[in-house]
């Protein structure tokens, strides 16, 4: 059998977004750092997201939108995901599906 990898990839690259609002907030005046720490804050909450979670709610947003719930169709989640994202294997799909599945 071969493992094939995963088509997915998770990109994220929220280091520099967050230094430049660590230095904005840093200079700004009373009126915009208000502003600057709760963007700061969403950035934060994005950042220490794991590539895992990140994927598991790629694929619950996919379900989402395709009015599909995993808990009662199964199959359809996993054939909506591979839909999805054409070369997905079956085994990384049923996995997904399973994911979201037990995070609900």
């Amino acid at each position: 059998m071969t493992v094939k990898k995963s088509p997915i990839l998770v990109l994220h690259d929220l280091d520099t977004v967050r230094a430049e609002l660590v230095i904005a907030r840093e200079t700004a005046d009373a009126r915009q750092r208000a502003g600057l720490g709760a963007a700061l804050a969403i950035v934060e909450q994005h950042w220490a997201t794991t590539d895992e979670q990140r994927t598991r709610e790629w694929a619950r947003r996919v379900l989402r939108t395709a009015g599909v719930d995993p808990a009662s169709d199964h199959v359809r989640a996993v054939r909506t995901l591979r839909r999805a994202v054409p070369g997905l294997g079956l085994v990384t799909a049923n996995s997904l599906v399973t994911s979201v599945r037990s995070q609900r």
